[in-house]
């Protein structure tokens, strides 16, 4: 059985939703489940809105410290340092899930999963690399960029049940119990520069460089997009697989991403109806509603003290933190 799962809280529901909504069109044999950082206990949501996928509560699954963590973070750092715990909790709740998948919810899955779990079968791992080739221009995201936030993309990673990997699991647990900080002076951006160990902890990792997989904003100066038929596809050659919305505010339509200024709609025409879909998903997903449910988790002074040391980064720093989101 092959499990995959994504993380939010109550405001990201429309994009949970929308990549539940795709994983049932393409790959309805997986089981998706949606991590809930936040709280149901007096959230009562209107006819319509309530999700039809499984919401498994953080609090729920048994993380050791969790209201210290709760202390410790701000929203995205929380949201991203619970990953391995749900790893964790998925593979020991589900004895007979031998694959378990983590997609970020604002992804939509495009074709079935067929490449990546043919991969499962023969590696114990799958990451994706943000970028495949060098960028020719200085715009942001450009390499250094990926330097400070990691090599690889965690808006996705895919684990086989294997001893490797509960151990690694276990290890990548304790680092981001306390180490899963928006901190770039430390060589920390969440949970993305533990991940660069994976491929050396665990030898028997897959790098997918496949151009269908994890397409998003940084890396579009390799990928162009064309539609035969009802499939998209990279390059004139490859199918595309799912592509990763970061960044993209459906409030402000015009924008592929607040965190690039590479492309514009203008400039890249072969995007505008993969996010014209996207839009009229997330829309009809109550992407609105949602947005109006605070995290539980988030108390204000934490956002205060957020805001104060953002504001305290120096010009150069504080380019790199405006992609604190981007993952």
């Amino acid at each position: 059985m092959t499990i995959a799962f994504t993380i939010c809280s109550v405001n990201y529901l429309a994009q949970a939703r929308t990549l539940g909504d795709s994983l049932r069109r393409t790959n309805p044999n997986v089981r998706y489940f949606i991590g809930l950082v936040d709280r149901l206990d007096d959230v009562t949501f209107e006819p319509g809105y309530e999700p039809d996928y499984p919401l498994v509560e953080v609090h729920t699954i048994g993380i050791s410290g969790f209201a210290e963590m709760c202390d410790r973070y701000n929203i995205t750092e929380l949201n991203t340092a619970v990953k391995p715990f749900f790893f964790s909790y998925f593979f020991e709740k589900y004895p007979e899930a031998d694959k378990v998948i983590y997609f970020d919810p604002d992804i939509i899955v495009y074709q079935p999963l067929t490449r990546l779990l043919h991969h499962l079968d023969k590696h114990e791992a799958v990451l994706t690399p943000h970028l495949c080739t060098p960028i020719e221009d200085r715009k942001t995201p450009n390499e250094l960029h990926h330097l400070n936030t990691g090599i690889y993309n965690l808006g996705f990673c895919a684990f086989r049940r294997s001893e490797a990997i509960v151990n690694y699991i276990k290890w990548w647990e304790e680092k981001l119990r306390y180490e899963c900080l928006i901190a770039l002076c430390d060589g920390l951006f969440v949970d993305q520069h533990w991940m660069d160990f994976l491929p050396l902890f665990v030898e028997n990792t897959y790098v997918e460089k496949h151009r269908g997989h994890n397409a998003a904003y940084w890396n579009l100066h390799e990928r162009y997009f064309s539609k035969q038929g009802q499939e998209y596809i990279v390059n004139e050659e490859e199918s595309l697989v799912f592509f990763h919305y970061s960044g993209y505010d459906p409030r402000k339509p015009e924008l592929i991403s607040k965190y690039q200024d590479r492309f514009a709609f203008g400039e890249r025409p072969d995007l505008v109806a993969l996010f014209a879909f996207y839009h009229e998903q997330l829309v009809q997903n109550g992407n609105e509603y949602y947005r109006q449910f605070p995290c539980r988790y988030i108390k204000p002074a934490k956002i205060y003290k957020y805001v104060r040391v953002r504001k305290a980064l120096t010009a150069p720093l504080r380019k790199l933190a405006e992609v604190l989101d981007t993952y």
